[in-house]
């Protein structure tokens, strides 16, 4: 069976979108994931399905963690070998601009269009960059984001709802699980 790893955006953030990591395996289970494991509280979830596709494996998974949870779970999925090749590009990434402050690795479940690719690069916030790769836009900020013109940014915004990590926690769930 292949192997994925799933992203899951917006839980765990105040009193009413509480989605523990036992609830979300008992959920993944429920949605036909075996091997299942999780990694910190943030939405990181490694599985096996008989599923082919990434479509597919991310239906069903919503589905059934918006039964679990009581509230929609958007969930980004990967195969290993297209995270792994994600989270090299982004140590590429963070060796050649060396940010002194963060990076972040924003996660789509689609691409965002050319036209909103173009208008993020075409940015210029000094000590900020946003690099858009495929399903994924690199930010690597000199500050932080509480202070970021770049993700407060339209033109970052319009490539779409995904879910971030730092590229610490990508590089240890690629060592973990790819």
């Amino acid at each position: 069976m292949p192997t994925y790893v799933a992203f899951l955006r917006a839980i765990n953030l105040g009193a009413t979108r509480k989605f523990p990591k036992d609830a979300i395996k008992a959920a993944t289970e429920a949605a036909g994931g075996r091997e299942v494991e999780t990694y910190i509280n943030t939405g990181n979830v490694r599985l096996t399905h008989s599923a082919r596709s990434v479509a597919k494996v991310q239906a069903a998974l919503e589905a059934a963690y918006a039964a679990a949870a009581g509230f929609e779970v958007p969930t980004i999925v990967f195969t290993t070998k297209d995270l792994a090749a994600l989270t090299a590009r982004a140590e590429e990434l963070h060796a050649e601009h060396d940010p002194a402050g963060q990076h972040y690795v924003t996660l789509y479940s689609t691409a965002p269009t050319a036209a909103a690719v173009e208008a993020a690069h075409a940015l210029e916030h000094e000590g900020e960059t946003v690099v858009v790769d495929g399903r994924a836009a690199y930010v690597l900020l000199e500050g932080n984001i509480h202070t970021s013109k770049l993700l407060a940014s339209k033109e970052v915004t319009a490539l779409g709802k995904g879910t971030a990590r730092t590229v610490k926690v990508l590089r240890t769930v690629t060592e973990k699980w790819c």
